[in-house]
């Protein structure tokens, strides 16, 4: 029986030394170091961009309104025709206003009558000068009154005050209009160069306004590169922009400071009305440029992973200057010579053991070299 009981412990014993041993050997294996890409940090020049929202306008946009009350008698221009200063655009009815200079001609008539009659009669002493001058003055009046009234008639006669492009014709023949209507009978733009306006949160201002050569504010936008033009459809427009003005002023309701660009529009591509963005360029010389895939994120924060000298690897915070596609200038974090892990960063913890396998930092950069070509 005792026999039994030894041999049975024996056993027991046996189990547990090969369960411990196997247990080491898989916990070996599972911190076996894997290899992982790793790359030396150099640093590029690159050029990128930022892009703003903006709205497209004519440099001169001219709101064609009527000065009178009328009828549309005449429309004499379509939308989008070419118009020049002094062209007539609508004709308005004019019929009452006719009836009207008609009596006030008669009015003017029948003053000038009575001065004519009064005059010799002053001369002679038979009626005072007083009748005279009262006689003038309504002369006076009646020919101001047939004066308007003649404005308003060449009022109804509506011109283009500059050249340009016709907009959109809201009203048409038989529609009544008057000074007072919120909507213009249409715009006549100059679009032979357009504005583009877009606005900058206080902090890309006060960075566009360091970086910017020159003492002043004009200085700074006068030595500022050309701006590019991306339009609604994502193509670039070909015509190179000019910045020309920025208020310097935050707005307090929205905490923007607002700019202007001016750009050519020889083939009329851009109108009044149109949107898109505006592309500042960006170039950083000399800064160490890691590819997006080296990174992760952790609460809000952006890290890589450096690799030690004993091939272990620690989690480390960089500040990111700039984004250019699929690559970060880095402000902070990482030097130019520092060796990081390169791809699959997913599959690492901090302290962790790697095999590097490095690759070539101009690999890893490869893509800009046809981005910015």
């Amino acid at each position: 029986m005792r026999a039994k009981l030894n041999l049975k412990l024996f056993s027991i014993a046996i189990a547990l030394t090969l369960g411990a041993c196997g247990g080491k050997e898989q916990q070996g294996a599972a911190q076996q170091a894997l290899p992982f890409p790793v790359v030396k940090v150099g640093s590029k020049q690159v050029a990128g961009h930022s892009s703003y929202p903006a709205s497209i306008e004519g440099i001169v946009n001219s709101d064609i309104r009527a000065k009178v009350s009328g009828y549309i008698k005449e429309v004499l221009v379509d939308e989008g025709e070419k118009v020049r200063a002094g062209q007539t655009l609508f004709r308005l009815e004019t019929a009452s206003l006719s009836q009207e200079a008609e009596a006030a001609k008669a009015t003017v008539n029948a003053a000038q009558v009575e001065v004519d009659r009064l005059g010799p009669l002053v001369e002679k002493g038979i009626v005072s000068n007083v009748q005279l001058e009262t006689a003038k003055a309504k002369l006076a009046q009646a020919k101001s009154t047939h004066n308007s009234i003649a404005a308003n008639i060449g009022y109804a006669t509506v011109k283009s005050q500059i050249n340009g492009y016709v907009g959109a014709i809201p009203y048409r023949v038989g529609s009544l209009v008057s000074p007072a209507d919120p909507t213009p009978l249409t715009t006549v733009s100059d679009i032979s160069e357009v504005y583009a306006y877009f606005s900058m949160n206080e902090k890309d201002y006060l960075d566009f306004i360091q970086n910017a050569e020159g003492e002043t504010l004009q200085d700074k936008l006068d030595n500022f590169p050309e701006v590019s033009l991306e339009l609604a459809n994502g193509s670039i427009y070909k015509e190179k922009g000019k910045i020309q003005t920025v208020t310097g002023q935050v707005n307090q309701s929205t905490g923007t400071v607002s700019f202007r660009a001016i750009f050519e529009n020889p083939n009329l591509i851009v109108t009044n009305g149109n949107s898109g963005k505006i592309l500042i360029p960006s170039t950083y010389t000399d800064s160490p440029v890691i590819p997006q895939a080296a990174t992760f994120e952790r609460q809000g924060q952006i890290l890589v992973y450096h690799v030690k000298e004993d091939n272990t690897v620690s989690a480390d915070v960089i500040e990111i200057t700039d984004r250019i596609d699929n690559l970060y200038v880095v402000k902070s974090g990482v030097e130019e010579g520092d060796v990081i892990v390169s791809e699959g960063v997913g599959k690492l913890r901090p302290n962790m053991a790697i095999v590097p396998q490095e690759v070539s930092y101009d690999s890893v950069v490869k893509p800009l070299e046809i981005l910015f070509k």
